[in-house]
């Protein structure tokens, strides 16, 4: 199957009102995150019903969807890349994480970031060989950023959170809200699983998170500790 054939494939499943949805949603407007992206109106339940179609697609053509102007067909790329990345063996890991790393500037919104990180990025990373995440997390550009944060889910799933706390405290000072979001939502899921682990950190750097970061972190968290959080 090539890319114009799945590119078909896929405007034959577009509903023109989701376009309208989908631009309002991932923020295209003037000055917005998304500005200027494109979608052809599908909804990602329908995208992962193509992926289960072409789930053995040829790494040329993935790279083809993935550097598409159109949203649905790079998460499209993304989708496959991760299921291809689960089944393959180690050659097939490293070139499949190669070829994400070399085009992560296609990874250009919050659900591709999502989508992909945790999966392409995180199970990579050996102990004490994860200092791409430290240069993602410096990086000016908004979505490496991100990358660098929920690269770490992994670890976080696994019990292991000194990745987490690290690329946490190096974005603290981010500007950015969906920064501030991605931060939080990471210390919200350490501390799902280890409660006294995020609290040390919040007693520690709670009084100079963003607002937005530290209601994410402490959402789950008794009403009366909720507060106590957010007074500082």
């Amino acid at each position: 199957m090539s890319y114009s054939a799945i590119h078909r494939e896929l405007v034959s499943l577009c509903t023109p009102a989701r376009v309208t949805v989908n631009k309002r949603y991932f923020k295209t407007g003037p000055g917005e995150y998304g500005h200027g992206d494109k979608f052809l109106g599908l909804s990602v339940p329908g995208v992962r019903a193509v992926v289960r179609a072409h789930r053995d697609l040829p790494l040329g053509e993935v790279r083809m969807l993935l550097e598409s102007e159109w949203h649905e067909e790079r998460l499209l790329a993304l989708l496959i890349l991760v299921d291809q990345y689960r089944r393959g063996d180690r050659p097939v890991r490293d070139e499949i994480h190669t070829l994400y790393l070399r085009n992560r500037k296609c990874v250009n919104n919050w659900d591709l970031v999502d989508s992909s990180a945790p999966y392409l990025v995180g199970p990579h990373l050996p102990p004490g060989k994860r200092g791409l995440l430290t240069r993602l997390a410096k990086s000016k550009a908004i979505w490496e950023r991100r990358i660098a944060m929920l690269s770490t889910l992994h670890y976080i799933k696994r019990g292991e959170f000194d990745d987490a706390l690290r690329i946490a405290t190096l974005l603290l000072d981010d500007e950015e809200d969906l920064i501030h979001k991605a931060v939080g939502w990471m210390l919200r899921e350490v501390g799902n699983r280890d409660r006294e682990v995020e609290e040390r950190f919040l007693r520690e750097h709670a009084h100079r998170m963003p607002r937005t970061m530290l209601r994410y972190a402490v959402e789950k968290f008794p009403d009366h500790t909720r507060k106590h959080y957010l007074g500082l």
